[in-house]
């Protein structure tokens, strides 16, 4: 079950119509039709393998879509691929460093790359807390810290949009807090739109303004929490924890799957 879309298209910076992509004999994704607000935290939800990952490298251009198409913030891929990247930071599956540099020179590598001001640097090692540790190698950086410098490298330049795949993965409860925290924050303080993928809706309602849950690449469910509650009341899903909710509905439609193979 899919709602419809939540704004008119001029507040949206991310549209998907139909956006399809298979390998194979295997659809990572299938029809999505996703609707993400400008200036919003979009928490993107689904099990491991549900599509997550495969759509946000389609936005990234790393993968192109078998069917369908998108457009971020009015731009279409592939003939705006370029001015996509420009304006978009991401975070895909584990940050990248070279472990022998300090935090600051990795980040300075890729300031370099995007021919940003040196000024650029320092901003985004204050935004995630590392100034304090920007001449410490990254090798020897607590996973907490590694995290944070990728989101760093995303955040260079301060773009318009991030797009961050399960940032909080394998942090200790006061690194996810830290995170959590930070992402929540970016939109107000930034002027910036946050897309942020996890497996755990527990995590991302703390953070998240709208939510995507996508189960074997189909899109469920799209809107706010408050809807989600309104859905579960209706579809006799548990309404006394939203985590319930979210597993009883992938539940169901794994079910639903089975019966129709």
């Amino acid at each position: 079950m899919t709602i419809s879309k939540m704004n008119h298209p001029k507040a949206n910076i991310i549209e998907t119509h139909e956006l399809t992509k298979v390998y194979g004999n295997f659809t990572a994704v299938s029809h999505l039709n996703l609707h993400i607000r400008k200036g919003s935290v979009y928490g993107f939800l689904g099990p491991n393998g549900a599509g997550k990952s495969t759509t946000m490298k389609m936005f990234l251009g790393l993968t192109r879509p078998t069917e369908g198409y998108f457009f971020i913030d009015g731009k279409t891929y592939p003939a705006d691929r370029m001015e996509i990247l420009r304006n978009t930071g991401s975070f895909i599956e584990s940050p990248a460093y070279y472990g022998n540099l300090t935090g600051e020179e990795n980040l300075d590598i890729i300031r370099r790359i995007l021919g940003l001001p040196r000024s650029a640097v320092d901003d985004a090692l204050e935004i995630v807390g590392l100034t304090q540790f920007r001449r410490r190698q990254a090798r020897k950086y607590s996973l907490g810290m590694k995290q944070r410098l990728g989101l760093a490298e995303a955040l260079l330049g301060r773009p318009p949009l991030l797009i961050l795949d399960e940032p909080t993965n394998g942090l200790d409860p006061v690194g996810i807090h830290e995170i959590r925290t930070l992402i929540k924050s970016l939109p107000r303080q930034y002027d910036c739109t946050v897309l942020v993928s996890s497996h755990l809706l527990s995590e991302v309602e703390l953070m998240a303004d709208d939510i995507g849950i996508l189960n074997h690449g189909r899109l469920l469910f799209e809107g706010t929490l408050a809807g989600l509650r309104d859905l579960a009341r209706r579809s006799g899903y548990p309404t006394d924890n939203l985590e319930e909710t979210f597993l009883a509905m992938i539940d169901e439609d794994n079910q639903k799957g089975r019966l129709n193979r």
